[in-house]
């Protein structure tokens, strides 16, 4: 139901961008409806019962509501084509809305701690009403249901913002779980604990809020790609005739729908250039409709029928796991002189690697020295992105 309702939204444009957008709408749209309902209802039993936790809990709905149009307006502006002063697309605007509705459930949390702070100070006494709990019981259950969709809804476009409604909802569930527990006492006792139990769910909020908050962040500030995605990259890269490995793969996400990417890969060097060309220009366009990226591929040459060549690299190989087995190498060349042998090549160290460049460099060549010491390293240090 939800794919024909957003292919209907998209209309004849079904490109993945574009389903992306109708589905932030979707999500969007039942985020404001859902969320009003239950912040009408929440008010009603707060000021039947004069809970501060429940009515705190309504103004949560009633934010919730506003989260989920900044982030219908989010998808809206992300739908928005390339121009001169964002060529890459306004993808990242959907960051920015996840962005927003973390911040504002951080501050519904902070007026809550404030209100439930006031409560505890001046107790008043909760009325138990069987209009509110129902109410109660209605949102807790409304509630699991948004986040199911809203979980259903990242699963199809990856979405940050659908991510922070889900982690909301769960929040909010817990949330009204606590002002249910805390009508239910109402009934049975006189000890004024509403106003704490406003504390815990204000905390719960907070959790959420906090999350949300880390995790778009993360995003805006290069978050690196999933190591699938990155594994499945390569796999198809290499799947293809004539091409003997891939390194300095990098992935650039630009928002949902929105990713380029740049890798080398390693071609016989006695292959004519043109077929290599050929193929490479091949994988490009493969991917871009596999993937549905945007990746430019460079030729990197290997000397592959040299038998002294081949010896070299499979030593230099045993050199580097030898020193650590997380380092990989790429681009090695083998050049031969009457006093030494230039081996020239570039490692690539994994990110958090502790070993200082010159410090790295020197080790390996201290390592070909004592194998033979007319081998002279060429050494470039290279990061990995991935």
């Amino acid at each position: 139901m939800i794919d024909r309702l957003a292919q209907r939204i998209a209309r004849a444009d079904k490109s993945p961008g574009a389903l992306h957008t109708a589905y932030g709408q979707i999500g969007g749209a039942v985020g404001i409806l859902v969320n009003a309902l239950l912040a009408a209802g929440k008010l009603f039993a707060g000021t039947a019962s004069g809970s501060v936790s429940i009515a705190a809990d309504a103004v949560n709905n009633l934010s919730d509501a506003a989260s989920s149009l900044v982030t219908l307006i989010g998808f809206r502006i992300a739908k928005k084509p390339a121009d001169k002063d964002h060529p890459y697309g306004h993808g990242r605007s959907e960051y920015i809305a996840a962005l927003t509705v973390s911040f504002l459930i951080l501050l519904m949390g902070f007026e809550l701690l404030k209100s439930s702070a006031a409560r505890i100070r001046e107790p008043a006494a909760v009325t138990y009403s069987a209009a509110a709990l129902a109410v109660l019981l209605v949102s807790i259950a409304a509630k699991l249901w948004l986040a199911w969709f809203n979980h259903k809804l990242g699963k199809k476009t990856g979405s940050a913002a659908s991510r922070a409604v889900v982690a909301d909802s769960l929040s909010d569930t817990a949330a009204t779980a606590v002002a249910l527990l805390s009508l239910v006492l109402s009934r049975y006792t006189d000890v004024p604990v509403d106003g704490w139990f406003g504390v815990v769910v204000a905390l719960f909020i907070f959790r959420a809020g906090i999350g949300a908050f880390k995790d778009t962040v993360n995003l805006l500030l290069g978050k690196p790609p999933e190591p699938e995605f990155v594994a499945a990259l390569e796999r198809e890269i290499c799947s293809y005739d004539g091409i003997l490995g891939v390194h300095d793969l990098i992935v650039h996400d630009y928002g949902p729908g929105r990713i380029f990417a740049s890798a080398h890969a390693e071609v016989p060097a006695n292959v004519d250039v043109m077929q290599s060309h050929d193929t490479v220009d091949l994988i490009e366009r493969d991917l871009r409709e596999k993937f549905g990226i945007l990746i430019s591929i460079h030729m990197d040459p290997i000397v592959t029928d040299d038998a002294y060549v081949d010896a070299l690299r499979a030593l230099c190989g045993e050199v580097l796991k030898h020193i650590d087995s997380a380092l990989r190498f790429h681009d090695f060349r083998v050049v031969r002189g009457p006093t030494h042998t230039n081996l020239i090549f570039d490692v690539v160290v994994p990110v958090g690697f502790k070993t200082p460049d010159a410090e790295l460099i020197r080790r390996i060549s201290a390592d070909f020295s004592k194998i033979d010491e007319r081998y002279f390293c060429v050494v470039t240090v290279d990061r990995g992105f991935n």
